[in-house]
């Protein structure tokens, strides 16, 4: 029996087999916080009505001992899932002692070199519940499509965007690489199937130790022959809303453990705003409102709230230390208020980090020239303006990739498009129509310094039947990182990888 079935079993005897997340003893009564992978559920063990033996060896069970509990399933609405169980036979497969990471605060790096057990948190265990919705509605989305999913090489003679951020590796005496993207091998494939994806890791090896930065993670990559930009961006928004969807139908005690508001992410059920790179530029930079509110002024009004909001929580935090240190108070007065300085603390923390990055936003925004590529500060400025993922389009060609087709229209463009998330989160997915004509092609490997005779097969595609087409990647931890509403994307896989971090 699992834990997520317990609801179908009211009244009835079930086995459960299980870690202790929590344990706590009252007057005969021990209270056992029980995981088993699929939930949590409180087991109530009685000394009156389990053996002498079963009651002593509850009452030594610490962190993460491993148990096998029979009980009785009862309706409590208080608990998490509905029920509970009580208790009627108990048997130990290993007492844990010392679990190291306790019920207090401990630091990211000490969390992070502890990752192999962090991952039993109820907070990361809800979060990469989440992720296993995403990956599965990605796949159900592309399966009714009619995609089929193909397989990008890992290893590569060549770079999708350059070398700059390689792993290289040795393939039998030759250079090798581990892959960026496996965009070019998809276009190849959809050359032959009309429409594919594929959905595997990919690599990068920027040293930046940004909260949006892994050097390992996971890319989805359709590819749809005869689609241009605009019906490309017609299936992003389909794909991201079929995902949005998913993940609110099937995880709302997930993202209710993790606290996520999901007001935005039912917003995100809407069209979303399609802006031009000059539509773009000109709101970050001020010069465009949107709804009637401006870029700047809004920043400007909003480090003015902070401050102020800084200046509170430090009062507050004094006066509460004042309180604690007055001879005679309460124990359960002073715990009050040490748990209450220590949030408040963390607040703190918070507020002054926005202190700090707010007149950089500013300074960014105003002076962000025309022509350059979106930084991550300027992507924050436009999405917080926004209730829903935007989409940026018609770039200059100079700052998007070799393989992107100008605008007929205006060639000073290419026909890329970003999907920034709102929130301050940035950009999910990158992706836009792909050059058709093999000249053209040729000239911009040239352009790009990339060696021509690592693309002589991907040439071959704008020789023999070359048609109109195009596709995207979206960044899986990205998307997991917003939809959680996390500060930083390490969270969002099992184990990251990024720069200084390799273990374990």
């Amino acid at each position: 029996m699992y834990i997520k079935d317990l609801s179908g079993f009211e009244g009835q005897e079930v086995t459960l087999k299980g870690w202790v997340a929590n344990r706590r003893d009252s007057k005969g009564l021990v209270f056992i916080n029980l995981r088993d992978g699929s939930g949590v559920c409180q087991c109530i063990a009685d000394a009156t009505k389990i053996s002498e033996n079963d009651f002593e060896c509850a009452g030594k069970l610490g962190l993460e001992s491993a148990v096998e509990i029979t009980g009785t399933v009862v309706k409590d609405e208080r608990q998490i899932g509905g029920f509970e169980v009580h208790v009627s036979k108990l048997n130990v497969y290993q007492y844990a002692e010392e679990y190291p990471i306790a019920k207090k605060e401990h630091g990211i790096e000490f969390l992070m070199d502890k990752r192999h057990l962090w991952l039993r948190s109820q907070r990361q265990w809800a979060i990469l519940r989440i992720r296993n919705t995403i990956i599965y509605s990605i796949h159900q989305f592309f399966q009714k499509e009619g995609f089929v999913q193909m397989d990008a090489p890992v290893f590569t003679g060549n770079a999708c965007e350059g070398t700059t951020n390689l792993f290289e590796t040795d393939f039998y005496g030759d250079p090798a690489y581990l892959s960026q993207s496996g965009q070019l091998y998809g276009e190849a494939m959809a050359m032959a199937f009309g429409k594919i994806y594929t959905f595997g890791p990919t690599f990068r090896a920027e040293k930046s130790k940004t909260r949006r930065h892994l050097s390992e993670f996971w890319m989805i990559e359709p590819e749809m022959a005869f689609f241009d930009i605009h019906q490309n961006m017609d299936l992003i928004e389909s794909f991201l809303q079929y995902v949005i969807k998913e993940v609110l139908d099937k995880c709302q005690n997930e993202l209710q453990l993790i606290d996520r508001n999901t007001d935005i992410l039912k917003t995100s059920l809407k069209p979303f705003p399609r802006l031009t790179y000059d539509e773009a530029v000109a709101i970050i930079k001020g010069e465009k409102d949107v709804n009637g509110v401006n870029s700047i002024k809004s920043l400007e009004e909003e480090l003015a709230k902070v401050e102020a909001a800084i200046t509170t929580t430090i009062a507050e935090i004094a006066d509460r230390e004042a309180k604690i240190a007055v001879p005679g108070m309460k124990k359960g007065e002073i715990n009050f208020n040490q748990n209450k300085i220590a949030t408040l603390k963390n607040d703190l923390k918070e507020l002054e980090e926005q202190q700090r990055n707010i007149p950089t936003w500013i300074a960014s925004a105003k002076n962000f020239e025309y022509g350059n590529d979106l930084g991550g500060s300027d992507e924050t400025v436009i999405t917080r303006l926004f209730d829903v993922p935007i989409m940026v389009y018609d770039w200059p060609h100079e700052v998007k990739a070799f393989y992107l087709k100008r605008n007929p229209d205006n060639p000073r463009f290419a026909r890329g498009v970003d999907v920034l998330a709102p929130e301050g989160y940035g950009e999910i997915v990158g992706g836009g129509e792909r050059e058709t004509d093999e000249m053209k092609l040729r000239e911009k490997i040239t352009e790009h310094e990339l060696p021509m005779e690592a693309f002589e097969w991907y040439l071959d595609l704008r020789k023999y039947g070359s048609v109109p087409h195009a596709g995207f990647g979206l960044g899986l931890e990205r998307l997991v990182t917003w939809l959680c509403q996390l500060k930083h994307v390490r969270e969002s896989i099992p184990f990251p990888r990024m720069y200084g971090r390799l273990l374990p």
